[in-house]
């Protein structure tokens, strides 16, 4: 039985119990959205340790962290220290998006050595393996088993791009970005015919179902610029995969919407909303998105502005993006750099939102900052050693007031007008 049809049938699951306590909230209320399959509890009934977690909008926004090899680096070293930093600065989940060396055997490895859920696009390992024009439906079946025994939690499967989308993408500046995506266009390009992962998408829920695998519909059209955005190959995609999520829900399969990409900050909203309408308010898991497309090394920044603005408006996990972003594949500080920056994001929608206990951190801070607790205000950091580095690299030790205003501290001088020691 997997999650979803545990839920219908009224059983509040172990998992669901213990992302319920991780929330301050009741399994039944995890159970209810579950069943609504306006949340998903990612969980691979393969059974290695696992740290629950629940995604959906009405619970607090989760942020994701892509690692995983290429051609040119393809160390399970590496990567394994990713999901290490990825975890300790606050990633809810990862995702392994391998494309060369033994991919196998770092996502074996990711998954001995990680609690958290680990997703994975099947399709990636099925272009290494057999080019990326010339594999068959087969092929990625055979993979997504492989991953589903192995015990990957969830899976971004591009079922939602069609022959009828392709003539919309006239027009487009950068025309499919997705990687995936354009694996898919390249074979329905040489072969001809539709797209079989969406021709036999009931074969993928069966194996879907077998193993509990909750399956994130890929968003293979998603603006690749915010030129693109809004465009009517992205929502038609968008329609299509509402169908599909209506499918996986009657196969008792749990799924998550994919999102953009490229918007402007002025469209994030209205995206939002057309996913919750379309989808029925199902699990929307963003990239981003990036906001403007001029910020080369710092797209962690342009796309956490996007990211704060989707969570307020509905989005329930978002994917990070490092400062390598359009540039190269992250390593090890990229990778920090880029869950902190997310996960002030997705804390900031918290707060706007007002969800239960979002603002105690925050006022603790406060408080600390008042009593000029530096110690204290380390260690409440969302990345405690950068800010202890930043106070102490010129502030004098003996100094209760930072090098910025020093004996001008506003909170030095009302502590003291407070006290009766001010002047």
């Amino acid at each position: 039985m997997t999650q979803l049809e545990a839920a219908r049938a009224g059983t509040v699951t172990p998992e669901m119990a213990a992302a319920a306590a991780r929330e301050g909230t009741t399994g039944e209320y995890v159970r209810q959205e579950v069943a609504a399959c306006r949340a998903v509890v990612p969980r691979c009934s393969a059974g290695r340790p696992l740290d629950p977690i629940v995604i959906g909008s009405r619970f607090r926004v989760k942020i994701n962290a892509n690692i995983g090899s290429s051609r040119d680096r393809a160390d399970a070293r590496d990567e394994l220290e990713k999901v290490e930093v990825a975890v300790k600065f606050g990633s809810d989940t990862v995702m392994d998006l391998s494309t060369g060396g033994d991919i196998d055997g770092i996502r074996r490895s990711i998954l001995e050595r990680s609690r958290v859920p680990l997703g994975t696009v099947p399709i990636y390992q099925v272009a290494h393996e057999k080019g990326f024009c010339d594999w068959s439906f087969d092929d990625f079946l055979a993979v997504v088993k492989r991953q589903a025994e192995q015990g990957v939690d969830y899976m971004t499967i591009h079922c939602g791009l069609t022959r009828a989308a392709l003539p919309l993408l006239e027009g487009r500046i950068t025309h499919v970005v997705s990687r995936g995506g354009s694996f898919v266009v390249a074979r329905m390009t040489k072969h001809g015919g539709e797209n079989p992962l969406y021709e036999r998408f009931d074969e993928i829920l069966e194996v879907a179902r077998k193993h509990d695998v909750t399956l994130s519909l890929g968003d293979a059209l998603r603006p690749g610029s915010v030129h693109d955005a809004g465009d009517d190959a992205q929502f038609h995609e968008l329609r299509t995969l509402a169908g599909l999520a209506r499918r996986a829900a009657r196969a008792g399969v749990q799924v998550m919407i994919e999102g953009p990409g490229h918007v402007p900050l002025n469209q994030v909203k209205r995206n939002m909303e057309l996913e919750q309408i379309y989808c029925n308010g199902a699990p929307f898991y963003v990239l981003g998105p990036i906001v403007t497309d001029v910020a080369p090394g710092y797209d962690h920044i342009t796309g956490a502005i996007g990211a704060a603005w989707a969570a307020l408006w509905g989005a329930s996990m978002l994917c990070y993006l490092t400062p390598r972003e359009h540039l190269g594949l992250p390593h090890l500080d990229d990778v920090r750099q880029g869950v902190v920056a997310f996960r002030l994001a997705a804390h900031a929608a918290d707060l706007a939102k007002g969800l239960p206990g979002a603002r105690a951190l925050d006022d603790e801070m406060s408080r600390a900052r008042k009593a000029l607790d530096w110690e204290r205000q380390f260690a409440l950091a969302f990345d405690p050693g950068t800010a202890e580095r930043l106070h102490k690299e010129d502030t004098p030790a003996e100094e209760t007031a930072c090098s910025m205003c020093a004996d001008f501290c506003s909170m030095k001088l009302m502590n003291a007008v407070a006290s009766g020691r001010g002047n």
